[in-house]
């Protein structure tokens, strides 16, 4: 489809050939040159909307990676193990991730209710702390693993009194890690809706 400059150039090209044989062999050429130069800027001026279609693209794409990258960066969740009531968990006869349920906060939504893993949005370095509590008379053990490594634990053995432990770790992590608590086998917590049982963590800064 030709544009309103072309269709404009196209008329005065008709017009130019009706009128051939009332103009002069110098004015011809004239209006000829003129034609010519009308073109160049043509090409011109497309040449310049095509650049500024590029610049703007560039801009426009430049500006989402920043959006996206600044809203990566705020990154925080809190979360207690049950949503309601109050229960143990455990024991097993294997370990058991621990899936915390009751979301205070989960800003990024980088930590999955489901799953009960916290996978590092962006590289950085962020912080880590949980609690976990016993009844008495049963042993409690808990441990904060980055993939699959064990990085620190809380360990009650059969505590005559109700006991509390808890533990944190700054943690170096690149985007996609996964951060999780699991409870050791044939151990035991406890957790109602004081959510003595707890997983927390944010980003420190970016890296």
């Amino acid at each position: 489809m030709m544009s309103a400059a072309q269709k404009m150039l196209l008329l005065f090209c008709v017009g130019v050939s009706l009128a051939h044989d009332f103009i002069t062999p110098e004015q011809l050429k004239n209006i000829e040159e003129r034609l010519r130069a009308t073109e160049e800027t043509l090409k011109e001026l497309e040449r310049d909307n095509e650049a500024l279609r590029i610049f703007t693209k560039a801009s426009s794409d430049k500006l989402e990676s920043i959006q996206a990258e600044n809203k990566a960066k705020k990154v925080a969740f809190s979360a207690g193990l049950f949503a309601s009531g109050s229960q143990q968990f455990g024991p097993f006869g294997t370990q058991k991730i621990l899936v915390y349920q009751k979301i205070f906060t989960n800003t990024g939504n980088a930590y999955d209710p489901n799953t009960g893993k916290f996978t590092a949005p962006v590289n950085g370095v962020y912080f880590f702390r949980f609690y976990a509590h016993a009844h008495p008379f049963n042993q409690m053990a808990v441990s904060l693993h980055k993939n699959d490594q064990i990085q620190c634990s809380v360990f009650s053995p059969r505590p005559e009194t109700n006991a509390n432990g808890s533990n944190g770790v700054v943690l170096s992590l690149q985007k996609g890690d996964e951060v999780y608590t699991q409870l050791w086998e044939n151990s035991w917590v406890f957790d109602d809706e004081n959510s003595y049982t707890s997983f927390n963590g944010f980003l420190l800064f970016p890296s």
